[in-house]
């Protein structure tokens, strides 16, 4: 009679293990296609606007010198293949890593610095909120002064650009740290610099990751803007060349691969960021 208990307690929880593990099967399978469906749309919705731009132009309804058309802009990207592209694209994203990678390099140790000295921090708002608002572009003249004309000027315009927004992104991070887990690092007779390593660093890597991914967009802004007042080479130099002649395919061209720059670097930020939260 014992025995027969015992069995029918052990079928009835290898019947709700089976259960359960075909719940979450329907779960992850939803979750999966729904995922699917997310980027089937996202291509349908591409595919749609590319071919109802090139049905448009061919029919007349829009100008194809002003807003050019897929077909144009395909064989635009095979001459410049053949030809320069892939110096211009190197001296772009030279540019891009270099000013990306200082300013976000700066911007973080400053922010640091910022939290660790509440006194500093206090004293340098209202010139980091002045600076945060000015006109970078505005500055471009000074820089090019200041190092020369060409690619550090480029670079500094870059940094300029992402430095700001950057430190004010982390140091906001930073001080809004869990306050809870700080006091009780503190009662353990934990030194500032133990609370910054072992606390606040750690709980603040996707604020990091997310002022990564805010930073690929404006360093591209400052690098693109700096070729367009000094440069010589780069998909700057080509968006400016091409609106002087009047050549929309050369602009229209530059700018896809322009997004397509940033969509990729995007995606290596996305990358890393899984890899270290793992």
């Amino acid at each position: 009679m014992i025995k027969q208990q015992k069995m029918n307690k052990i079928s009835e929880q290898e019947k709700s293990k089976k259960s359960i593990s075909e719940n979450r099967k329907k779960y992850l399978r939803k979750i999966r296609n729904n995922k699917i469906a997310v980027h089937i749309t996202q291509i349908s919705i591409l595919v749609i606007f590319i071919v109802a731009w090139e049905m448009l132009a061919n029919a007349g309804k829009i100008d194809s010198f002003i807003t050019s058309q897929p077909s144009r802009i395909v064989k635009t990207f095979m001459n410049l293949s053949s030809n320069d592209l892939l110096e211009h694209l190197r001296i772009t994203l030279v540019e891009t890593f270099a000013g990306f990678s200082l300013g976000t390099i700066f911007g973080v140790i400053i922010a640091i610095l910022l939290w660790w000295s509440p006194f500093i921090s206090k004293v340098a708002e209202p010139y980091l909120v002045i600076l945060n608002s000015l006109p970078k572009v505005a500055l471009g003249p000074i820089f090019i002064i200041w190092v020369g004309a060409g690619m550090p000027a480029i670079i500094v315009m870059a940094i300029a650009i992402s430095l700001i927004v950057t430190i004010l992104d982390i140091l906001n991070g930073l001080i809004n740290t869990d306050k809870e887990k700080i006091k009780m690092a503190k009662t353990f007779n934990a030194n500032k610099f133990q609370i910054l390593t072992k606390i606040v660093i750690p709980a603040n890597i996707s604020t990091l990751f997310n002022t990564l991914k805010v930073n690929i967009g404006l360093s591209l802004v400052g690098v693109i803007s700096g070729e367009f007042l000094v440069s010589k080479g780069g998909l700057g130099y080509l968006i400016v060349y091409g609106g002087q002649v009047f050549k929309l395919d050369l602009v229209m061209t530059s700018v896809i691969i322009l997004g397509i720059v940033a969509a990729l670097m995007y995606e290596g930020i996305e990358i890393l960021r899984r890899k270290i939260v793992k």
